[in-house]
């Protein structure tokens, strides 16, 4: 009973002041078995929270959501899927603000929304590669926060939209800096995350350091520190384009580089983050959120 109510306090974004900090020294956090993580942020897995409890508490709060997906292209085919599944399983009952940034705005499909849920279609202009459209992803949210969401949202996650929903998404995510933990390596050593490992970029995280691979896919929390991340990310982004270096995995190493110096206020298990072609595996109880499966010649502009 008092492990549960430790961990709703961390859900809820309490403050665990005076507490040694959890070290590590073998190089490898494994999320399997873990609850929280070695600064105390709480990891959330089916069963670390109740749902209606938490629900009732953020809802007192009378919070604003505000989601981006960035649908370039022909990933305007994702939106119908994205924004129904959306619609039945994220933040229910929630006040939600869809942001939808595509070059084709005639493209965005008809979706019924629910009561206080609304979209905005943000056009901004085409992209010959898929890498410069993850790119530019930092610096759309970063101007978005800026010109409007510091005034209209509490909360803000930015998400893919080659994805699905399949399950209850809701308060449990919410909290100051979110990170999620990549499906496919959140049973890998740390060594062998696909970080940026060239010293000359700004993404460089060096061997010997890590906490865990967090997935480029959703980005989230309170907004003030969201701008930061994509502040932040963005400039890093810039200085690398300025050297003609171009991170391995684009923002995503680029977010992990500051996710690792500036630690997540609260974890998401791969639960909240699958991939439709991968067997679900015996530790994830429930796929509440998947990308969903896809031929890439079909939809990026280039190789």
């Amino acid at each position: 009973m008092k492990l549960k109510v430790l961990f709703l306090l961390l859900l809820t974004g309490f403050c665990l002041t005076g507490l040694l900090y959890l070290g590590y020294i073998s190089g490898w956090i494994n999320p399997y078995s873990q609850a929280v993580t070695p600064w105390l942020a709480p990891i959330v897995w089916e069963g670390t929270f109740d749902p209606k409890l938490i629900d009732s508490i953020y809802k007192k709060q009378n919070i604003t959501v505000a989601t981006t997906v960035f649908a370039l292209g022909k990933y305007t085919v994702f939106l119908k899927d994205f924004l129904e599944s959306a619609e039945r399983y994220y933040f229910v009952g929630f006040r939600v603000h869809y942001y939808v940034f595509t070059d084709h705005p005639e493209q965005v499909p008809y979706v019924k929304l629910g009561k206080e849920r609304k979209l905005t279609v943000m056009t901004v202009e085409s992209s010959n590669r898929w890498q410069e459209m993850t790119l530019r992803r930092m610096e759309r949210v970063e101007k978005l926060i800026k010109s409007r969401l510091v005034k209209e949202a509490d909360y803000v996650f930015s998400l893919d939209v080659d994805t699905k929903f399949y399950g209850r998404w809701g308060a449990e995510t919410l909290g100051n800096l979110i990170g999620v933990i990549h499906p496919g390596y959140y049973l890998t050593r740390r060594e062998q995350f696909p970080y940026e490992r060239r010293p000359e970029s700004q993404a460089f995280i060096p061997y010997s350091e890590g906490d865990y691979y967090y997935c480029g896919a959703v980005l989230g929390g309170k907004v003030k520190d969201v701008y930061e991340v994509a502040k932040t990310c963005r400039e890093q982004l810039d200085i690398d384009a300025a050297k003609s270096i171009e991170a391995a995995w684009q923002e995503e190493s680029h977010l992990n580089k500051y996710l690792l110096y500036n630690k997540p206020s609260k974890l998401l298990s791969p639960e909240y983050m699958w991939q439709d072609l991968v067997p679900q595996a015996n530790r994830v109880k429930i796929i509440r959120f998947s990308q969903v499966i896809k031929n890439y010649a079909d939809v990026r502009p280039n190789p």
